[in-house]
């Protein structure tokens, strides 16, 4: 049986050739995506103090981190060439066939007609 780190060194792409194979808009892709993770870390870090450690909501500050979401979001669908309206649709489209009449339910969740 091969060993782990084995096994991730035979599969794990060379840096080299990632770096070869870049265009800008990988860069630009990949920051905004990047910059996306670390702003939805400090929002879930705000609701991380109100909930575990019993503080107010900083409503400032989560105001704060949304923009930075909202920043990030608008400047990755502008680099795929996506449209906000076309994530709203395609959300609604979604959900409408996964919560028949927009009604949640556990039993809709799991089951995820939309995925089938």
């Amino acid at each position: 049986m091969i060993k782990h780190n084995e096994m991730v060194k035979a599969l794990a792409k060379n840096g080299g050739e990632i770096l070869q194979e870049l265009k800008p808009s990988d860069c630009h892709n990949l920051h905004m995506c990047m910059g996306l993770a670390g702003e939805v870390g400090e929002a879930v870090d705000v609701v991380k103090k109100s909930i575990f450690y019993r503080k107010p909501l900083d409503r400032e500050h989560m105001i704060e981190e949304l923009g930075d979401v909202e920043f990030y979001l608008e400047g990755l669908r502008q680099g795929l060439g996506i449209t906000r309206e076309e994530t709203i649709t395609g959300n609604i489209k979604k959900l409408g066939a996964r919560y028949e009449g927009f009604n949640y339910s556990d039993d809709a969740a799991k089951l995820r007609a939309d995925k089938s």
